[in-house]
């Protein structure tokens, strides 16, 4: 108990330094900043942080602090209350439970430019009820929730991410407690809609910037920019540790723009394979997370085993509550319907070792599936067959080392797909990826068409992988690692208690300057002049 009182304290204690660092950098802001020219920009970000400063919190600040330094006004869309449920002030425990308001005001005081200041407008929004809504959506079934419209507004579809996020899960129980939870949700869509229409009148923005686009304070407001015809970037972690990603598609689906004349030259190539040499030893992280304490290499026992299969495939899943999930879902319903099929080739398979691998991100500590490839196997008979392994996500072995030793891979829509194309393995996807973008893997347009693809796989003697497959993985990589990832670290550091939470380093307001800052410049210019967010080579 007394170390669990000395933790709480030691986290209040560097929240509040940290509120206190960021408000002196926003003040020095309003004291350096020109006077406004222009239409503003809005920004919105309220599905980040309630008490501390997550690295998407911190981009957006960065952000809007770069754009008011270049006579941009900023205007901040701001929860005070607006919402009886938000995603990261839903207790999946306990859905009766209200959001942490006091506290996420609290931080957005000290965040957020108080009145006044150069260059800089908060437009707060507070909890807005309709009796109409309310009528509208009474007797409503789960089903019907998801699909509900109001005043034009798809509010049912989307809520639907952020209710499967916050669960933890993809499939959710048509009861009283989660059909009031999702109301809840459509009431918050609601007032952040009513609230944002009036500042789209009022303010008449140029653009809109959101952090991903996926949760519903988001989504809305990107729906309603959108539908008025104004461009919307939004914003997510990039795949490098302390990077940021904007775009004016859609973050969670990463769009990229690669030239097809693009191929690196011996510096971009030697750098991508020092990247490489350290992902393949599980030497690497993402949103200030590292999946891989220590990369075990394969057992003898596992050896034994597979070698009395003729071949082996590994089959890599993902964390189907995952906001890239909604992009994945165009051949199968979603991942575990995939997984049923995968199955169904297994069982007519037996000379063949499946290797059933879940994604570690299902373990994470505070982010836990609930729904879960483990809970799948258990309910689907696969660890009764001898030719299906399955691999935890919290078992530590190299997956690398077994792409090596594959017939070929089966993924939905993991990165390590990717990855195993950059080996040379032929790669049978399931999903929409980042990476299908290009020519990567192969990857099927129908359900019925993947298993065909699996099937003449499994007969083949070899399977000839087309070499455009590796070029553009190595493309699509390096790409996204070094000029789509815009390195922050030079403003942010790690905050040391809560992993993927950061504070502000001590530097000079002129070095959030776009000629003091690369990643700053581009994303000033992909505001102001419809430039393309990446960084120059």
């Amino acid at each position: 108990m007394i170390s669990k009182a000395k933790e709480r304290i030691r986290l209040n204690w560097s929240r509040r330094q940290t509120d206190y660092l960021f408000g002196v950098m926003t003040r020095e802001v309003a004291r350096n900043a020109p006077p406004a020219e222009g239409k503003p920009v809005v920004m919105f970000n309220a599905s980040t942080r309630i008490t501390g400063y997550s690295q998407n919190m911190a981009y957006h600040l960065l952000a809007s602090w770069a754009l008011r330094l270049q006579g941009v006004k900023v205007v901040h869309f701001v929860c005070q209350a607006g919402m009886t449920r938000c995603p990261l002030g839903t207790n999946r425990d306990d859905f009766s439970a209200k959001p942490p308001c006091k506290d996420c005001q609290w931080q957005s005081f000290h965040a957020y430019p108080q009145p006044g200041a150069v260059n800089a407008m908060l437009r707060g929004f507070e909890m807005t009820t309709d009796e109409n809504l309310e009528t509208a959506m009474a007797g409503l079934g789960l089903e019907a929730l998801t699909c509900f419209e109001y005043e034009g507004l798809p509010l049912g579809a989307l809520v639907l991410p952020s209710m499967r996020w916050v669960l933890r899960r993809h499939h959710l129980a048509d009861d009283d407690a989660h059909r009031d939870l999702y109301r809840d949700c459509i009431r918050s869509a609601w007032s952040v809609a009513a609230a944002f229409e009036k500042v789209l009148d009022e303010v008449d923005p140029r653009m809109v910037i959101v952090f991903n686009g996926q949760f519903f304070p988001e989504a809305t407001v990107r729906y309603l920019a959108q539908k008025r015809g104004l461009p919307v970037v939004t914003h997510e972690v990039g795949l490098l540790p302390m990077t940021a990603f904007f775009t004016p598609g859609e973050a969670t689906a990463y769009p990229i723009d690669i030239p097809e004349t693009f191929d690196l030259n011996a510096e971009q190539n030697a750098r991508l394979d020092t990247y490489l040499e350290q992902r393949f030893q599980g030497n690497f992280s993402m949103a200030g997370v590292r999946f891989w304490p220590e990369m075990k290499p394969l057992s003898e026992e596992f050896w034994q085993r597979a070698g009395k299969f003729k071949q082996i495939v590994p089959v890599f899943t993902n964390v189907i509550f995952d906001t890239s999930q909604g992009h994945a879902n165009v051949l199968f319903e979603h991942m575990f319907a995939w997984l049923d099929q995968v199955l169904d080739i297994a069982r007519a398979h037996p000379e063949t070792f499946f290797i059933i691998r879940a994604h570690p991100d299902e373990s994470r500590p505070g982010k836990a599936a609930r729904e879960n490839v483990a809970g799948w196997v258990a309910q689907s008979g696969a660890l009764e067959m001898p030719n299906v392994l399955f691999v935890d996500a919290s078992e530590h072995f190299s997956s690398y080392e077994l792409i090596q030793k594959s017939k070929f891979v089966m993924i939905y829509n993991s990165t390590i797909g990717m990855e195993a194309s950059l080996l040379g393995a032929p790669v049978l996807c399931a999903g929409k990826a980042r990476f299908t973008q290009l020519p990567t893997v192969f990857f099927p347009q129908t359900a019925e068409e993947h298993r065909a693809w699996a099937e003449k796989f499994l007969h083949a003697e070899s399977i000839e992988v087309p070499p455009e497959f590796k070029r553009n993985a190595r493309r699509f990589l390096y790409y996204q690692l070094y000029r789509t990832s815009l390195p922050m670290g030079d403003f942010l550091a790690e905050e040391g208690i809560w992993k993927g939470f950061v504070t502000l380093k001590d530097f000079e307001w002129q070095a959030l300057l776009p000629e003091n800052s690369p990643s700053l410049r581009a994303v000033v210019d992909g505001v102001l002049h419809d430039g393309d967010f990446l960084l120059g080579e």
